[in-house]
């Protein structure tokens, strides 16, 4: 097949899009991704085509702002020459990527979604998704949620008005549904279905569905499928861990230093939130006494004063977190989806200390799940890490947890999982 796929995003929307372009490409398909070029070299180097993804500046964010809609009635005219160009089988989007979904609904060609974290939308009896609440274990709890959603439906019939009216100025008939940006047809949900709350629907009068903890009488969105995370990240140098010397590395064998065997906490910030690197500075604090060794990177980004690093910590400007992770016991971050979801699949415990936005979320779902610590932002102190941490390392049902959900990811393959669907999808548009 041709597949377009489509991401205009950050590296949380582009990683997953690249991700699924490589597993695409594995199974011999003719695959181009349209995305920002800052990550040309990384998508050609998976042996599909790049294409240069229109970039607006919207909201207040540069010197001629445009309002996102308005961008994206540019972005979706400046993506259709390449869609008819390619004349693709199928295009997948990212969910927040319109334009290339859009561009492939004016040229006929069928479209899947990729929502590269939890589903957002839920039933009217789950929390209201991003603000960190965790599902509730009561009848009364699910009523109150229900009460909540009624504003949050006011705030998505506005949405799908604005949607309606960019898609009248492309030509487009409005839809009936909310939630526009998710194909009806196809969506992959790329996270653990671990940390999916359960919907289970009424079924001849039994409860059947998916399975997990809580309840729900909605079940999942038709052609909805939890696929595992796709993960992927840029190519980055090894670096030693604590205690660690080279002779170790190049001899591939460990051991040697007084120490050496303590617990490894890796400290992976958020590459776009915390400024003033507080989640770092809290953790090398907290821990700087703990018997543990501690890796820590600032992700390129220079703290703005110098950090205070101890004896037990080593300090990095950047880490491959696939290779360095199998070799850590805890995960400290702020719980952007990807990190999370590479920390749980190398079987670490996590300490999930959340900055905003769907963050809160993750982190809300990694307590549910069992699998981590949850530390609120406004907790968020060198004792309380140091706890949090101490928890997550002498608590063995939360490293059971992690190192099960480790399991999980380990059986099954999500780019072929995805590849499957999405190859599913092109077969029946071309009656194949």
């Amino acid at each position: 097949m041709r597949v377009l796929l489509g991401a205009f995003g950050d590296p949380g929307h582009a990683f997953p899009i690249i991700a699924l372009a490589r597993a695409l490409g594995e199974r011999d398909h003719d695959v181009t991704v349209q995305t920002w070029r800052r990550w040309r070299e990384h998508v050609e180097d998976q042996g599909v085509r790049f294409a240069p993804a229109p970039e607006y500046q919207v909201f207040p964010t540069g010197p001629e702002p445009l309002d996102f809609y308005e961008a994206v009635v540019h972005a979706t005219a400046d993506t259709v020459p390449l869609v008819r160009a390619l004349r693709p089988d199928v295009v997948v989007a990212d969910i927040l990527t319109l334009a290339p979904a859009l561009a492939a609904e004016i040229a006929g060609v069928p479209v899947a979604t990729l929502i590269p974290h939890v589903h957002p939308a839920g039933p009217p009896e789950f929390p209201i998704y991003s603000l960190g609440a965790r599902m509730p274990r009561t009848a009364a709890g699910h009523a109150l949620w229900r009460r909540a959603h009624t504003i949050v439906q006011r705030g998505l019939q506005r949405g799908r008005s604005e949607l309606n009216h960019t898609r009248a100025r492309l030509g487009l008939a409005p839809l009936e549904h909310v939630h526009g940006g998710i194909s009806t047809r196809l969506a992959l949900v790329a996270t653990f279905p671990q940390l999916e709350y359960p919907r289970v629907p009424e079924v001849r009068g039994e409860r059947g569905g998916r399975g997990g903890r809580g309840r729900s009488g909605e079940g999942w969105p038709p052609n909805t499928h939890v696929v595992g995370p796709l993960m992927w990240e840029p190519p980055a140098r090894d670096v030693l861990l604590p205690g660690e010397h080279p002779q170790h590395r190049r001899n591939g064998a460990g051991g040697g230093d007084p120490g050496q065997d303590a617990p490894l906490v890796l400290i992976a910030p958020s590459t776009a939130q915390d400024a003033e690197h507080r989640l770092l500075r809290a953790a090398l604090r907290g821990l700087a006494d703990s018997p543990v060794r501690v890796l820590a990177t600032y992700n390129w980004r220079l703290p703005p004063r110098a950090l205070r690093v101890p004896d037990n910590a080593r300090v990095v400007d950047w880490v491959s977190y696939s290779r360095t992770m199998p070799h850590c016991d805890v995960v400290v971050c702020h719980a952007g989806h990807g990190t999370l979801v590479r920390a749980l699949a190398s079987g670490c415990a996590v300490v999930a200390c959340p900055a905003v936005g769907d963050m809160n979320e993750n982190a809300a779902r990694l307590d549910w799940a069992g699998a981590g610590v949850r530390v609120p932002r406004r907790f968020l102190t060198p004792r309380v890490l140091k706890l949090a941490v101490e928890r997550a390392l002498e608590q063995p049902s939360i490293r059971a947890r992690a190192r099960e959900l480790a399991a999980w990811a380990a059986q099954h393959d999500a780019g072929e999982a995805a590849s499957l669907l999405v190859e599913q999808l092109g077969a029946g548009a071309s009656g194949g």
